[in-house]
């Protein structure tokens, strides 16, 4: 069945919010954009990915690595883009035609007037973890502890925002009673933990496996599988995804089919691969010189993926009930889900 949105405003701004600030702060995600394509033959499409060295991103840069957007004809240059503003400023001046980042945007934007949907969903869970630095892990036990604590997100407005603020508000306390402090990913994101900037925080791998290897601090919660986002959150939580403006998509249908075939064709890969043949299909400097720390960071983070590009069943009710808990513009809206997303594209895949 189409769900999408037939009457589209034309510019969808702050879709890329999520993904660019997201991105890594460090210089990996940009260098590693130069390995993203853009040179070959066949149509253009350029993508913005949310910091293309994370792991929850990883069907983008792999998609690339198995050549099969070249084999729909597609000529798709990736790019990271870890600036909220240049991002959101690249897609509505329409120098990049879609972008890599997480679902639950598309419903905050939707009460903002803007139109953009998920066209092919990767992953049934968030994929996040939520860490306690080593010093603070015996006062901070759950979420019930986070009053009166600095907590890092990846960046304000971003999801690791809109999901701490969940948890908090999930357990008795208010998104007043403590500070989240925007500290990116990657090193910025270890060095806050490390310096005692933030007492906790909300990031990915392969943060999550640094984190853990440099014993710089320890998980208290791990939505990086769907039993893990059932337990925080209630439900299946549709995260990383392909988004695009809506009247892009009806103006474009055949092209964006293409992208999707391409993406479901890796998520099936990845589905019967395991972490080592993934991990060695990525850039190498990915691993940072430790691939046996990258590798553990895929394994850790594969469950969250589909393997069909479809979205999950009951997914974007749980994105919805997240969201209604703490953000006062969706919890007085009318949300109208079925113009967040689109499955005709994935279950056309052949």
């Amino acid at each position: 069945m189409r769900k999408t949105a037939r009457h589209a405003s034309l510019a969808a701004a702050g879709l890329l919010a999520l993904s660019s600030l997201t991105a890594c702060a460090n210089d990996a995600a940009g260098s590693a954009a130069g390995s993203g394509g853009g040179g070959g033959k066949g149509e253009s499409v350029k993508i913005m990915v949310g910091g293309l060295d994370k792991v929850i991103y990883m069907p983008a840069m792999l998609t690339q690595r198995l050549g099969y957007f070249q084999d729909e004809g597609l000529n798709v240059q990736l790019m990271s883009e870890p600036a909220g503003v240049q991002a959101e400023t690249a897609l509505v001046a329409g120098q990049v035609q879609g972008a890599v980042g997480f679902y639950d945007h598309t419903l905050d934007l939707q009460v903002k007037g803007k139109s953009v949907e998920s066209v092919v969903q990767f992953s049934r869970a968030p994929g996040e973890v939520e860490v306690v630095s080593a010093e603070a892990a015996g006062d901070v036990t759950s979420p019930k502890d986070f009053k009166g604590r600095k907590l890092g997100v990846t960046g304000l407005g971003s999801s690791t925002d809109f999901l701490t603020k969940y948890l908090a508000v999930k357990n008795g306390v208010d998104v007043s009673e403590f500070t989240p402090v925007a500290v990116g990913a990657g090193p910025t994101f270890i060095a806050a933990l490390q310096q005692g900037s933030i007492d906790g925080g909300m990031t990915t791998d392969p943060t999550v496996a640094t984190i853990l290897d440099k014993k710089a601090g320890k998980i208290l919660l791990d939505m990086r599988t769907p039993e893990g986002s059932q337990q925080a959150l209630g439900g299946p939580y549709p995260s990383s995804s392909l988004y695009m403006q809506t009247d892009w998509v009806e103006g474009h249908k055949a092209t964006v089919q293409k992208l999707v075939n391409a993406f479901v064709k890796t998520l099936k890969w990845m589905s019967t691969h395991s972490a080592d043949e993934i991990a060695a299909k990525m850039p190498a400097d990915y691993s940072q010189g430790d691939k046996a720390l990258y590798t553990q960071s895929v394994k850790s983070t594969l469950p969250m993926f589909t393997d069909d590009g479809v979205m999950p069943e009951n997914g974007p009710e749980t994105v919805e009930k997240v969201l209604k808990a703490f953000n006062p513009n969706i919890k007085n809206a009318n949300v109208d889900l079925s113009k967040t997303y689109t499955t005709e594209f994935a279950k056309a895949v052949k």
